[in-house]
C-alpha cells in the first residue's frame, strides 16, 4: 500500500536519532540493520533516467520488464514510460505515486531523483551507469539479484543530510533550493575573483578573494569540494564543510562545522563582479553585490536504499583506486 509522505508526521520526523558513545556501537552494522516487509512497502516503483543514452535504456527495459514480472507496478515520466511500456506520471506527482525510485544513471541522475523526492519521504535506488558512481552503488551485472534481495527485504537504510539554499536581495528571498551534493558560490563570464564575507552561527568568519566557495554535504564531500582541497566526510556524520575555490591565500583553508550551524555568505562591491549560485550542480540565480545567501541543514534528509554487502569504505577504495599502483591502473595491465 503507498504510504503517503511523512506519513502524517511533520516534515523531518521520519528519522529517529540516536544519542550514545560511539565505542557502544558498530556504525556499520547499525547501517546494514535490514528491513523487513518490502514487497508490501514498495508496490509502485518509479524509473528514473536518460533513457536516450544507450547505457542506461538496456538496464531501465530489465528493470522495468523484471518489476512487471513480480507484480509491481512500474511509473516513469511520460518520454520514458511510452519507450519502456509502463504507466506514465507527470514528474512533479511522480514522488506522491512511487513507494520507491530507481535512478539509473550516475550521480547527476541520483542527484535529480533527490529533487524530485523535495519533501516526500521516498527513498532512492541507484543503479551505476555513469563514471564514479559514489551515489549509484548496484553494478547492472547485479541489479536483478540485487532487487530481488530488496524485494524479499534484504536491504540497508540510511539517511543522507541535506541543506537549503537561500538567496537574499534587499531581506526578500529570491530563490530557494534544496541539495543533496554541495551549494556553489562562483564567478560567472569574467575573469576577476570574487570578494565575499562569509559568518558562521551568526559570527564573522573571514573576508575572501577567491573564484568562489563550496560549502558540501558528506556526500557531496567527494565532489567538487574534494577537487578544491577538501576532505571526505563520512556519510553520518552532522557535518558540512566549506571550502574555498582557488583562494588569493593559501592560509584560507576548508573547515568542517556541524549541520547545525547556519552559514551566510554576502558578495561584496569589487569592479566587474559577476556571480551565480548553483545548487547540486545547477544554477539557481545570479548573485550581485550586497547579496546575502543563507545556507542550513533541511529538515527532510534523503532516504537511500542499500543492498545487502553495501560498504561505504569499499566504494572509496573503488573509485579512488586507493591501494592501486598507478602505473598497473594507467597501462591497464598488470606487467607495467
Amino acid at each position: 500500500m503507498k504510504q503517503k509522505p511523512n506519513n502524517g508526521l511533520a516534515t523531518g520526523q521520519g528519522f529517529a536519532t540516536i544519542s550514545c558513545n560511539p565505542a557502544d556501537f558498530d556504525a556499520q552494522q547499525i547501517l546494514m540493520s535490514f528491513a523487513p516487509g518490502m514487497k508490501k512497502q514498495f508496490e509502485t516503483v518509479a524509473l528514473v533516467g536518460l533513457y536516450a543514452d544507450s547505457r542506461v535504456a538496456e538496464p531501465m527495459r530489465l528493470i522495468s520488464a523484471h518489476l512487471l514480472a513480480n507484480g509491481i507496478d512500474a511509473i516513469a515520466e511520460t518520454t520514458n514510460a511510452a519507450a519502456l511500456s509502463i504507466r506514465a506520471v507527470d514528474s512533479d506527482a511522480l514522488t506522491d505515486e512511487a513507494d520507491l525510485i530507481i535512478a539509473v544513471g550516475g550521480d547527476g541522475t541520483m542527484l535529480h531523483a533527490a529533487a524530485l523526492t523535495k519533501t516526500a519521504d521516498v527513498p532512492l535506488l541507484g543503479v551505476n551507469r555513469g563514471r564514479l558512481g559514489f551515489l549509484t552503488d548496484v553494478s547492472p551485472d547485479q541489479m536483478l539479484e540485487s532487487l530481488d534481495q530488496i524485494f524479499n527485504g534484504n536491504y540497508a537504510e540510511e539517511a543522507r543530510l541535506r541543506l537549503t539554499a537561500k538567496i537574499l536581495r534587499e531581506n526578500n528571498v529570491v530563490s530557494a533550493e534544496l541539495a543533496l551534493n554541495d551549494i556553489v558560490l562562483q564567478r560567472r563570464d569574467t575573469g576577476r575573483i570574487l570578494d565575499f564575507e562569509t559568518r558562521i552561527a551568526d559570527r564573522y568568519v573571514n573576508t575572501h578573494m577567491a573564484d568562489g566557495l563550496i560549502v558540501a554535504t558528506p556526500t557531496g564531500s567527494t565532489a567538487y569540494a574534494l577537487s578544491c582541497g577538501g576532505p571526505i566526510i563520512e556519510p553520518h556524520l552532522e557535518a558540512v564543510v566549506v571550502v574555498p575555490i582557488c583562494p588569493h591565500t593559501l592560509s584560507d583553508r576548508p573547515i568542517v562545522i556541524p549541520a547545525s550551524q547556519h552559514i551566510e555568505v554576502t558578495l561584496l562591491q569589487r569592479d566587474d563582479t559577476k556571480a551565480e549560485v548553483s545548487v547540486d550542480g545547477h544554477a539557481i540565480g545570479d548573485f550581485q553585490p550586497g547579496d546575502r545567501l543563507q545556507i542550513a541543514a533541511a529538515n527532510n534528509p534523503v532516504k537511500l536504499i542499500h543492498p545487502p554487502g553495501y560498504d561505504y569504505y569499499e566504494i572509496l577504495r573503488s573509485k579512488l583506486h586507493w591501494g592501486r599502483d598507478s602505473r598497473i591502473r594507467n597501462s591497464g595491465n598488470n606487467n607495467a
